[in-house]
């Protein structure tokens, strides 16, 4: 079993049947479900996730918690420790906009065994000095 942090856009991909990352949003959840990992969505990819269903309404939100709490999908929240890794990341790596840098500073806290994202354009793991394999989808 090993610990798997998700980007906002495979969720974002997950939840849209149109969209260009979903059939691959849905393998990369299956993978990490087949490998029994415990899922992870950093709070500030969480609020991400719920930007397109709160302008549709409560009840759109409420779908989507509901999905994250049945997957389950663990709400990692954001505390003084990541915010400073995330800074650093993002100072190190201009090309890196802050949310991302929020998802990698937390797979980097939590010590993960994976990150998946459809960003193609973030640094390798090993220039982000990460443990954790990427997945880029």
């Amino acid at each position: 079993m090993g610990l798997t942090v998700l980007d906002a856009g495979v969720l974002i991909g997950f939840l849209d049947g149109n969209d260009a990352h979903h059939a691959a949003a849905r393998r990369a959840l299956a993978d990490a479900l087949g490998r029994d990992d415990r899922l992870v969505l950093p709070a500030s990819a969480y609020a991400e996730i719920l930007v397109g269903p709160s302008r549709s309404g409560a009840v759109a939100v409420e779908a989507v918690r509901d999905l994250v709490d049945r997957v389950p999908i663990r709400i990692e929240p954001l505390d003084a420790e990541t915010a400073v890794a995330a800074a650093a990341i993002r100072a190190r790596h201009g090309s890196l906009k802050l949310p991302d840098a929020l998802v990698i500073a937390t797979a980097g806290r939590l010590d993960a065994d994976h990150v998946v994202t459809t960003d193609r354009g973030w640094p390798s793991r090993s220039r982000l000095e990460l443990r954790a394999s990427m997945r880029e989808i």
